[in-house]
């Protein structure tokens, strides 16, 4: 039995020691740890229980209540411990999920820009060069057909100028959709879009475009929307693309989270205004379905 106790104990003050060294202990505690080294003789230099020689108690001083509260204050201790180890855990876990959750739709956006993904045409501006806005004289033009459509809490009328144009890969072209807010406020507005079929998105490549950037419209308002664009020439030599014939260019509008007349985001702005600088523009045929 005495082996036993002398167990428990050196146990006891050895974990004492260690948590006065990185917490505040409860003073009644302290208190019992001094009692017992003075009991035996020791000397504190800060009233710490690492300054009690371990396995030099004598056992037969402290009484069963003393041996008591020292093992019920370390079982106390350790679960604290553990359940501050499990508290940090599923706080650290929130937290990257949160932060994943947060970054999920610009990422998605921004990987879906650069590859072609999900239907979105390619934006990568090294794109953008002289050789690649090369008409291709094949006998083949693609029909590039426009659409549209209005969330259903937006008060706006958005459509398409033409139906569609008649382009050759590495041909540039210019397309104008048309909004108006039928309301009497303004409204902040932001378009997404997409290309059908999906195979055939890596291959279009806006120049110019009101997609993703908040649009604002006063009461009454109507603006014109340009959209400056051209087919990669390599569509033209791929067999995948020897079968697609059409392309539909989709947009869908939608109201911004608040519309009290100031934008969505700190930091948009229109910056596409000079980027047909020196970009020669091509005149495709066009079909045009204002009624």
């Amino acid at each position: 039995m005495m082996i036993n106790s002398q167990f428990v104990m050196n146990r006891s003050l050895s974990i004492l020691g260690v948590l006065n060294r990185s917490m505040a202990i409860p003073k009644r505690m302290v208190n019992l740890q001094r009692s017992v080294a003075v009991s035996n003789g020791f000397r504190f230099s800060r009233g710490y229980a690492s300054d009690i020689p371990k396995g030099k108690i004598d056992l037969s001083k402290l009484s069963r209540e003393d041996i008591r509260k020292l093992r019920d204050f370390k079982m106390a201790e350790e679960r604290k411990f553990k359940d501050r180890t499990v508290a940090y855990y599923f706080t650290s876990v929130a937290v990257i999920f949160l932060g994943l959750a947060y970054a999920s739709v610009p990422l998605y956006r921004a990987i879906c820009a650069r590859t072609g993904w999900g239907g979105i045409p390619i934006t990568d501006r090294r794109k953008f060069t002289d050789d690649k806005m090369v008409p291709v004289d094949t006998n083949k033009r693609i029909r590039i057909a426009f659409t549209s459509e209005v969330s259903q809490i937006l008060p706006w009328k958005f459509y398409p100028q033409q139906r569609e144009v008649y382009v050759l890969p590495g041909e540039t072209a210019l397309a104008f959709y048309k909004a108006k807010n039928n309301s009497d406020k303004d409204i902040i507005g932001m378009a997404t879009y997409s290309i059908s079929p999906g195979e055939a998105s890596p291959y279009f490549n806006k120049i110019q475009c009101f997609c993703f950037e908040e649009q604002k419209l006063g009461a009454g308002e109507e603006v014109d929307m340009p959209v400056f664009f051209f087919i990669d020439p390599d569509f033209a030599t791929d067999p995948a693309m020897r079968n697609v014939d059409d392309i539909i260019l989709h947009y869908t509008f939608f109201k911004a989270h608040y519309s009290d007349g100031r934008a969505a985001s700190a930091d948009a702005k229109n910056l596409q205004d000079d980027e047909m600088g020196n970009v020669k523009l091509l005149t495709p045929e066009v079909v045009d379905t204002t009624n």
